[in-house]
C-alpha cells in the first residue's frame, strides 16, 4: 500500500472518531435532542470506503450511520448543525441523527428503520443501470438487518437484475442487548449464506484497515466491471451503548472477555502501529490538530446556526 493511501485511512478513522467521541462528550449538555447511536470502534470500514469511493457513487446507510456520512464526503458542519436540529443540517434540522442526506455527494439517506434503506438502495443500483451509467450503489447494513425479509427480497432482486449494488454489512455482533448466537443458527456465516443466493461475497477484519480498503477495492471493481452484485462482511465491535453517549458495560450482556478482546483489536490501534512506523510523529500530530480544529469549528457552527422556524416542520414531506 503506498504512503498516500495509508495516510488517508489514519485520517479517515481519526476523523471519524474525534467527531463522535467529540459528540459523546457534549451530549450531556441537552443541546442535542435526538437519540444518536455512535460508530466509535467500527471506523475502520468508513475510511476504507471514503479511500476507494467516488462523488457520482450512491450511498444509503442505517440509524448508525455517521461514519458514513464522512467518509462519503458529506459536510461536517451540516452533520453536526443537523444532530443540533438546526436549519443549517444536512437535512435542514427534521431528521437529527438517524436521518442523514446530502445529495451534492449522493449520500442518499439513513433510516431509524432497520433494513428501510436496502430496497432504496437497489433501486439506485437500478436507476444506474437503467440510465446505462457506470457507478454503483453502496448499502451499508449492520447484521440485524439480514433478519429482516426485505433483505432477501433486496438480495433476489439485484442478482436477478444483475445490479451495481454492494452491500457492506458491519457485523458487530449485538443488536441492542441480542447476540448473533441468539438470533440466528450456529456457525452460520452470513456472507456463506448470501453467496448460496448467487451474490459473489466476502469477509474481512472489519478493525483492519488495511484489510478493509483492500477487500472493499476489490468488491469495487467486481461491481463496476461486472454490473453484478457484491456482499461483503466486515466483523467489528461497537465499543458504547447501542444508543447514546455512554458505555454500557455494567449491563453485562456482553462477555467481559468478549470486550477486552475487541478493545485491544481498536481501529485507532491497528492503525497507529503502522502509520508510526512510516510517518513522523510531527506529521501525525498535525493531522490530528488539524481534524481537531475542523470538529471544533463545526460545533462553533452549529451552535451559532438558528433553528428552522415552526412552517418548515410542514415543508418537504410526503404520505
Amino acid at each position: 500500500m503506498n504512503n498516500k493511501v495509508l495516510l488517508d485511512l489514519y485520517e479517515n478513522i481519526l476523523k471519524i472518531r474525534l467527531t463522535e467521541e467529540e459528540i459523546s462528550k457534549r451530549y450531556s449538555e441537552n443541546q442535542m435532542r435526538c437519540p444518536t447511536h455512535l460508530s466509535i470502534g467500527q471506523e475502520a470500514v468508513a475510511a476504507a470506503y471514503a479511500s476507494v469511493v467516488n462523488k457520482k457513487d450512491y450511498a444509503v446507510s442505517t440509524h448508525r450511520g455517521h461514519a458514513h456520512y464522512i467518509a462519503k464526503g458529506g459536510n461536517l458542519n451540516a452533520l453536526i448543525a443537523e444532530i443540533y436540529g438546526k436549519k443549517t443540517g444536512c437535512s435542514k434540522g427534521k431528521g437529527g441523527s438517524m436521518h442523514l442526506i446530502d445529495l451534492d455527494v449522493n449520500f442518499m439517506g439513513t433510516s431509524a428503520i432497520v433494513g428501510n434503506s436496502i430496497p432504496i438502495g437497489v433501486g439506485l443500483g437500478l436507476s444506474e443501470k437503467l440510465l446505462n451509467k457506470k457507478n454503483l450503489s453502496t448499502i451499508f447494513i449492520g447484521e440485524g438487518a439480514t433478519e429482516e425479509g426485505v433483505f432477501f427480497e433486496s438480495i433476489n432482486f439485484a442478482i436477478v437484475k444483475e445490479l451495481p449494488v454492494l452491500f457492506i454489512c458491519e457485523n458487530n455482533l449485538y443488536s441492542v442487548y441480542s447476540s448473533l448466537k441468539d438470533r440466528q443458527p450456529k456457525n452460520r456465516k452470513i456472507y456463506q449464506m448470501v453467496n448460496s443466493f448467487g451474490v459473489n461475497s466476502s469477509a474481512c477484519n472489519g478493525n483492519n484497515a488495511l484489510e478493509c480498503y483492500d477487500s472493499i477495492s476489490k468488491a469495487f471493481k467486481y461491481v463496476k466491471s461486472k454490473s453484478k452484485p457484491f456482499f461483503l462482511e466486515c466483523k467489528t465491535y461497537r465499543h458504547l451503548e447501542h444508543c447514546g453517549p455512554n458505555n454500557d458495560d455494567n449491563l453485562n450482556y456482553r462477555p467481559t472477555s468478549q470486550i477486552k478482546y475487541w478493545r485491544k483489536n481498536d481501529p485507532i490501534l491497528n492503525i497507529s502501529n503502522v502509520v508510526h512506523k512510516k510517518f513522523s510523529k510531527t506529521k501525525l500530530i498535525n493531522i490530528e490538530n488539524k481534524l481537531k480544529k475542523e470538529i471544533e469549528a463545526a460545533f462553533n457552527f452549529a451552535k451559532k446556526s438558528k433553528f428552522p422556524s415552526e412552517i418548515e416542520a410542514f415543508k418537504g414531506n410526503y404520505a
